[in-house]
C-alpha cells in the first residue's frame, strides 16, 4: 500500500512538473547600482560588538550583518581589516587586532576576513577590504604587542595629539602600507580595496591654521606630494596584480572650503589632511570615489546636493557618496529623519553622469533600523536587487551566457545554472504574466523560484561587472 501511494505521488508530481525550453524573449536590463555599507572594526563600532567574544559569537554577529545586507539587497560591504597597523586576518606582517580579542597579537581562532569573504560571496555580496594606511594607533596609550610597528620601528612614527601616526613622508611608511595592502590582494579573494579620509591626522584649527602642526617639518605641498605618490602607486600596483579588484577612496566630503561657491568647512582637507582627492578622481587613480557627504540637503553652506553635483563633474569615474545613516535621530544632527537619507539616495541616482550608487555610514544604523530606515529601504528604494556597475575603463569584454535548466513542481520552480569561467555572480529574472521581476544576484548554481514563472532569464556577471547576454527559458508548449 505504501509503495503504491509513493508511486502515485511520484506520478502526479511528474505529470505536474513544468519543464522549460530555450526562448528568444529579451528581458529588461537588470538594475545597476552600487549599494554598500561600511563595517567599522575600530572601537568596535560595527563589528564585533565588543572585544573578547568567542569565535563562534563573532561569526554569528558577522552572519547577522551579512543576512541583513542580503535582505536589504546591498551588494557590497566595506570591511575594515587594518584599523591601526594591525590585522583582522592572518598576517605575517602585522599583529592580530586587539579589537577582536582585547589583546593585540592574540589570534581569535579563525580568519575573520576569509570568513567574511566566503559568507558574503555565498550571498552574492562583494567584500572591499578597508585599510587605514598611515594610522599607527588611535590612542597613544593603547597597549601594543612586541611586533607592532610603533615598537619595532618607532623612528618612523610620530605622536600627534592623542594619536600615533606612521609618517607618510618616510619611504618606510609608504612601502609598508603598500606591502600590507598587496599582501591581502595576493592572498585573499577580495573584490575591492578601500581607504578612507585619514591621510594626515585631523588637526585642531586655531585662527585658520593647524595647532599644533604635524611634526614632520614638511610643507603642505610636500605632504600632498607624498600622499599623491602613495595613492598613484597603490592603484597601479593593485591593477597590475588583479585588475578586477576595485579601488575605492572615501575622502572628507569637501575638497576645499569655498568649492563649490558658498560651501563652508572648518577643515581644509587639501591643506590640512594633504588630500587632493579631486586630482585622484581626475587622474583615474581610483575606480570609485566616495566623498563623505554626511550633511543634509540643506542648508546651502554644506549642501549634500550641491557637493554631489560638484564632485560628479570632476572626473569620469563613479562618485558614490558616503551617506550618514548614523545621524538619523542622533546628537550629531538632532531631528534628522530617515526620509533625509531616502532623498539623498534618490538624488544619488539622478545627479550628474556617473553610475548610481551610495555607501551607508554605517552598518550598525541599518542593523538598528534607525528611524525605520532599513524598513523603508527594504520596501522602497532597495526592494529589488541590483548589480554593481561595470568597470568599463578596465574591461568591456562580456562573459559567455550560462546554460540553464528549470523544472516546476509542487508550487515552486527549481533553476539550475551552469558555471561560466571567470564568473562569480548570476543575475536572475522571472516573468509572471506580463511583468518581469529582478529576483536575485546569486553565486549559487541552483535557486528556487516561487510558483511557475512564464519565463526565466539568467545573466552571467564577471569580476569587472560586465554582463553576458541573458539566457532565457520559457514554458514548454
Amino acid at each position: 500500500m505504501i509503495r503504491t501511494l509513493l508511486f502515485l505521488f511520484a506520478l502526479v508530481s511528474t505529470l505536474h512538473a513544468q519543464n522549460y525550453v530555450p526562448s528568444g524573449e529579451r528581458p529588461p536590463a537588470f538594475p545597476r547600482e552600487f549599494r554598500a555599507a561600511w563595517v567599522a572594526t575600530v572601537y568596535n563600532i560595527d563589528w564585533p560588538s565588543r572585544q573578547g567574544l568567542s569565535a563562534s559569537t563573532q561569526k554569528s554577529e558577522l552572519i547577522a550583518i551579512l543576512n541583513k545586507a542580503q535582505k536589504l539587497n546591498l551588494n557590497a560591504l566595506i570591511f575594515q581589516v587594518r584599523p591601526n597597523a594591525d590585522a583582522l586576518y592572518s598576517s605575517n606582517l602585522e599583529p592580530w587586532s586587539h579589537w577582536l580579542t582585547g589583546t593585540m597579537g592574540k589570534s581569535p581562532g579563525y580568519d575573520p576576513l576569509q570568513y567574511c569573504i566566503e559568507q558574503a560571496h555565498a550571498r552574492g555580496i562583494e567584500v572591499h577590504a578597508w585599510f587605514n594606511p598611515f594610522r599607527a594607533l588611535p590612542n597613544k596609550s593603547m597597549a601594543t604587542s612586541s611586533n607592532h610597528v610603533s615598537r619595532t620601528h618607532p623612528q618612523h612614527t610620530k605622536t600627534y595629539k592623542n594619536y600615533k601616526w606612521l609618517n607618510p613622508a618616510d619611504s618606510f611608511t609608504q612601502k609598508r602600507a603598500l606591502g600590507v595592502i598587496m599582501d591581502v590582494v595576493k592572498r585573499y579573494d577580495i573584490d575591492g580595496v578601500h581607504i578612507d579620509d585619514y591621510f594626515y591626522p585631523y588637526p585642531t584649527i586655531v585662527g585658520g591654521r593647524p595647532s599644533p602642526d604635524f611634526p614632520d617639518g614638511k610643507s603642505p605641498a610636500q605632504r600632498r606630494a607624498y600622499v599623491d605618490g602613495f595613492v598613484k602607486s597603490m592603484y597601479s600596483s593593485i591593477k597590475a596584480k588583479k585588475p578586477w579588484v576595485r579601488v575605492g577612496i572615501s575622502p572628507f566630503g569637501i575638497w576645499r572650503p569655498g568649492v563649490p561657491s558658498g560651501i563652508e568647512a572648518g577643515i581644509d582637507a587639501y591643506e590640512h589632511l594633504s588630500a587632493d582627492s579631486r586630482k585622484w578622481l581626475k587622474n583615474g587613480w581610483c575606480d570609485y570615489l566616495s566623498p563623505q557627504l554626511y550633511w543634509r540637503i540643506s542648508p546651502a553652506k554644506q549642501s549634500y546636493t550641491n557637493l554631489l553635483s560638484w564632485w560628479r563633474q570632476q572626473g569620469s569615474r563613479p562618485v558614490w557618496p558616503g551617506i550618514a545613516t548614523a545621524r538619523i535621530q542622533s546628537s550629531d544632527d538632532p531631528g534628522r529623519p530617515a526620509s533625509e537619507i531616502i532623498k539623498q539616495i534618490e538624488l544619488s541616482r539622478t545627479i550628474g553622469r556617473n553610475w548610481a550608487g551610495s555607501l551607508q555610514w554605517s552598518m550598525k544604523s541599518l542593523m538598528q533600523n534607525r528611524g525605520g530606515i532599513s524598513s523603508s529601504l527594504e520596501k522602497g528604494l532597495f526592494s529589488v536587487p541590483a548589480l554593481v556597475p561595470p568597470m568599463t575603463w578596465i574591461s568591456k569584454k562580456s562573459p559567455a551566457a550560462p546554460s540553464l535548466s528549470a523544472t516546476s513542481s509542487g508550487g515552486s520552480t527549481s533553476l539550475r545554472i551552469g558555471r561560466v569561467p571567470g564568473v562569480q555572480r548570476y543575475a536572475v529574472q522571472a516573468r509572471y504574466g506580463k511583468s518581469w521581476s529582478s529576483i536575485a544576484v546569486t553565486a549559487q548554481p541552483s535557486i528556487t523560484l516561487r510558483g511557475t514563472p512564464d519565463a526565466i532569464a539568467v545573466t552571467a556577471v564577471d569580476r569587472y561587472g560586465n554582463a553576458s547576454g541573458p539566457r532565457v527559458l520559457g514554458k514548454k508548449p
